[in-house]
């Protein structure tokens, strides 16, 4: 189509897809890619489930906050390895994402949520509060993120959805930006009128020591059962779904703030090949779509350098998370008025 470009990366080869049952590399489950592929394959040995043991604590702690306070970066820390996209663009994540952190006896399964949306009533935000809504129902703690001594409106609203019983830790982010720390005390006094908050926690999420402090406090909240993943397990989201969003960070990352936050990532090929001087190789294909044809422009950039650097610094990044060979290329594809209808929000893999 006309409305299509591509980086130099590679060449597009089709080929038909191949089958993957579910393994484990570099730390990262790969699931398969649809339900018509995993029916497709042969049952697993159930000797790959994780073996319980006596004395062994798990549970599900939730990640919620509005947007752009730093929940993907707290979910990052907390895993310790990249597994949710970060950039200074609100609204950025968009998936509730799952980290998995293995520790001594515990095994805390973070959730990362979308920032909860307020101002704009598009079919793509109310499926964004849906899979908050969802994820915040059935925890065992809720990690409730606020920018230090800050407390808006939009806070107000993401506080309003949580549910009683569920113990809620008040995680004070971003406290190196807090230049006068006696300001925090009467801050927190106010807080506490909000919500009986079950602890309080001004933190920074870029300190490796406070967050080693939040992963102890959390461990007070995880009941005793066995864990539910293997141990070096990081995420349960696939390859394919991280590629897309690597795509989509390095898209907003390298626009600004001129490109809306509505462009998403579309991956339509994801292959695996035997590598010659890899273990692994990797191919895959992905659109970024985007609602205008000045959005188009921007994203390709002069003689197509933003799109090819777009696609550099995803694969430079993906070829370090799952360890192996990857050819990328990118198309530019105009969808007007996708984010406000939900049959396409749906079909772009949005709940």
């Amino acid at each position: 189509m006309s409305t299509d470009k591509k980086t130099p990366e590679t060449e597009r080869t089709p080929q038909e897809p191949t089958l993957r049952r579910p393994v484990q590399i570099a730390g990262v489950t790969i699931q398969p890619r649809d339900a018509t592929e995993g029916a497709a394959l042969p049952p697993v040995a159930a000797a790959t489930a994780p073996v319980p043991v006596e004395g062994q604590h798990c549970g599900l702690v939730a990640i919620v906050g509005k947007p752009n306070v730093g929940k993907s970066t707290l979910l990052n820390a907390l895993v310790g390895q990249k597994i949710s996209i970060t950039s200074r663009k609100a609204q950025t994540t968009r998936h509730r994402i799952t980290g998995i952190r293995t520790q001594g006896a515990a095994q805390y399964v973070f959730v990362d949520t979308p920032g909860f949306q307020t101002i704009h009533g598009t079919a793509l935000n109310k499926s964004l509060n849906k899979t908050v809504v969802g994820a915040v129902s059935d925890v065992d703690l809720v990690l409730f993120v606020v920018e230090a001594g800050s407390f808006t409106t939009a806070d107000a609203k993401v506080l309003a959805l949580l549910k009683p019983g569920i113990p809620v830790l008040l995680v004070a982010n971003k406290l190196d930006n807090v230049h006068r720390r006696g300001d925090i005390a009467p801050w927190l006094r106010e807080m506490q009128e909000r919500l009986a908050f079950t602890e309080f926690f001004p933190m920074s999420a870029k300190q490796p020591k406070d967050i080693e402090r939040l992963l102890g406090v959390c461990e007070k909240y995880l009941p005793e059962q066995p864990w539910w993943h293997a141990e070096d397990e990081l995420t349960d989201r696939s390859e394919k779904f991280l590629a897309s969003e690597m795509v989509r960070e390095k898209l907003f990352r390298l626009t600004g703030d001129e490109l809306p936050y509505t462009s998403t990532v579309v991956i339509d090929k994801f292959e695996e090949e035997a590598g010659r001087t890899a273990k692994r190789m990797l191919r895959i294909a992905a659109t970024i779509v985007v609602e205008r044809e000045g959005h188009k422009a921007m994203v390709i950039g002069d003689k197509g350098e933003k799109l090819k650097r777009i696609g550099t610094e995803t694969r430079v990044e993906l070829e370090k998370l799952l360890d192996a060979k990857v050819f990328i290329e990118l198309w530019v594809k105009v969808r007007s008025g996708w984010a406000d209808d939900e049959a396409r929000v749906r079909s772009f893999g949005y709940e």
